[in-house]
């Protein structure tokens, strides 16, 4: 098998595996594959990064059409590296999932595997269109995963989780069959610098990304998050926090690279969107009730960090990108840890309502420290990976020295020392305090509830000391994510077809649509 044929073999697999799952009625056979399938993509995001450093992207179109035509697979060292953090994060949920039981239900395993071949297909994608089907791939299976864990509320937040997704998922299509209409093309490699002031492409792209964003979480449309992702189980929040919002961002940053082409007129937007999606994210938590919800504005806090790194790519593109990608990876590993974390309290003492819980620092130390880590890995105090997240973010935004470094600074300061704030509530209320006399002394947290968290802590603490190598891997992903050329020729190879002249762009005279159709037919 030809290299490049591994790309969609990648997406085929888990889905084939999840038709057997759910097929199979054995608990312990679909417990393995739920670990298997994780770690094998992982493997293979590894191999992959491997081989893409050495050979350049590699890509793949369905059925051998020309470049343009099919669809279109590709790998490069971006992707490679985003494939893994969110593997790691799959399969980190997915064994804390088999420990606490929540594998039991019959069809959990088969709709997590569904979730991963969705994930796995958008990072591998290089076609905009073939992005919004595995959007849709990975939003299927979530439905039922929120409908059939979590707490009471799940109903509930299931109906503004199935509405918010339809919506933007009906506005990204709506937008990507509004840029065919106006460039002829869907195809990222084909659509270099289309919205980079090209008027009705311009405004197709900016539907696109308004739909992303949504998916995202970021403000003004991100409250659905915070309503919606406490309400699921533990191992599914862990899942929906590495997943969904991190494949929007990588999405985000393929599309400003190619097709906004760093534009810098996006930039006092982009810095005005981000300052206030961070201090909300970063003071919303404050006035939550349950240790998840205190950690989903954790989340909605780490999107704008990521994305504001986007407008300073006009002076120094590969280390603003770098710095963005390189907090991406520590938001996952860190966010996973901290859910699973609460999660492993929850399934001991029944409950994560803060006002119910106290003295958990004497009652579990080992808990209560995994949780001290990740906090202060959110914040951005050493020995953790946020350490370096935070720090290279805010020597890009230093880099040009005007208004927008003095704004971006600030509020970077301002929504840590918010999220600064709200941990140390949460460890207030939970952890600090008398011990709790409803509970017998010998209920602790087990070993086994608490090691996938305590692993992924692991890997946050490995990424600060092994800072060095982390960067040169996150530089060396930028480096292909902003060779846009090599990303053109090797998804579009030599002989490529379906490239729209820029020239028409928004252009095109109806009046003059039956006389090509005419032409072309004589053809």
């Amino acid at each position: 098998m030809a290299v490049d044929a591994i790309l969609p073999v990648l997406v085929a697999v888990p889905l084939i595996v999840a038709a057997v799952a759910a097929l199979n009625p054995y608990k312990p056979l679909n417990d393995a594959l739920a670990l298997l399938i994780p770690a094998v993509n992982l493997a293979a995001g590894v191999w992959l990064y491997s081989y893409t450093a050495d050979n350049g992207p590699v890509s793949h179109v369905i059925g051998l059409y020309q470049g343009g035509v099919g669809i279109s697979f590709l790998a490069d060292r971006f992707a490679a590296v985003m494939l893994v953090t969110t593997m790691i994060v799959a399969l980190s949920s997915n064994w804390f999932a088999i420990r606490v039981g929540e594998t039991q239900a019959r069809y959990f395993t088969p709709l997590t595997l569904v979730l991963i071949t969705g994930v796995t297909g958008a990072l591998l994608t290089a076609d905009l269109f073939n992005f919004f089907v595995m959007i849709e791939v990975m939003l299927l299976p979530s439905y039922g995963l929120i409908a059939m864990t979590g707490t009471r509320h799940r109903l509930v937040s299931a109906r503004a989780f199935v509405l918010v997704n339809l919506l933007a998922s009906t506005t990204l299509v709506m937008g990507v069959g509004y840029l065919y209409a106006v460039t002829g093309a869907v195809n990222l490699a084909s659509l270099q610098g289309v919205a980079a002031g090209n008027g009705p492409a311009t405004v197709a792209t900016g539907i696109v990304v308004i739909a992303i964003a949504a998916k995202a979480g970021v403000f003004p449309v991100h409250t659905w998050l915070p309503r919606t992702y406490p309400s699921t189980s533990a191992a599914v929040m862990g899942l929906f926090s590495g997943l969904h919002t991190k494949v929007a961002v990588y999405m985000l940053f393929r599309i400003w690279v190619i097709m906004f082409d760093m534009d810098p007129r996006w930039n006092t937007l982009l810095i005005v969107v981000m300052v206030i999606s961070m201090l909300i994210g970063g003071f919303a938590g404050l006035a939550e009730h349950t240790m998840r919800r205190v950690l989903a504005y954790q989340m909605v806090n780490g999107m704008p960090f990521i994305l504001i790194m986007l407008a300073f790519t006009q002076d120094n593109a590969r280390y603003a990108l770098a710095a963005g990608l390189l907090y991406t990876l520590h938001h996952m590993i860190t966010i996973g840890a901290l859910v699973l974390n609460v999660g492993a309290i929850e399934e001991t003492y029944g409950t994560g309502t803060m006002s119910k819980l106290s003295g958990l620092a004497r009652r579990d130390p080992w808990t209560s420290a995994v949780f001290v880590a990740g906090a202060f890995s959110i914040v951005g105090f050493p020995p953790f990976s946020g350490l370096f997240g935070k720090v290279t973010i805010v020597l890009a935004a230093a880099a040009p020295g005007d208004w927008r470094s003095w704004v971006a600074i600030t509020a970077i300061i301002v929504a840590s020392f918010g999220a600064l704030l709200s941990m140390m509530r949460l460890w207030k209320k939970v952890f600090w305090g008398r011990p709790m006399q409803r509970y017998p002394k010998a209920l602790n947290v087990r070993a086994s509830f608490m090691l996938p968290s305590a692993v992924m802590m692991v890997l946050s603490l490995a990424m600060f000391v092994f800072a060095g190598q982390m960067w040169d891997i996150t530089t060396s992903a930028v480096d292909d994510l902003l060779d846009v050329d090599a990303y053109t020729s090797t998804v579009l190879g030599d002989d490529p077809v379906g490239i729209p002249d820029p020239d028409s762009y928004g252009h095109l005279d109806p009046a003059a649509e039956p006389a090509a159709a005419a032409t072309e037919g004589a053809k």
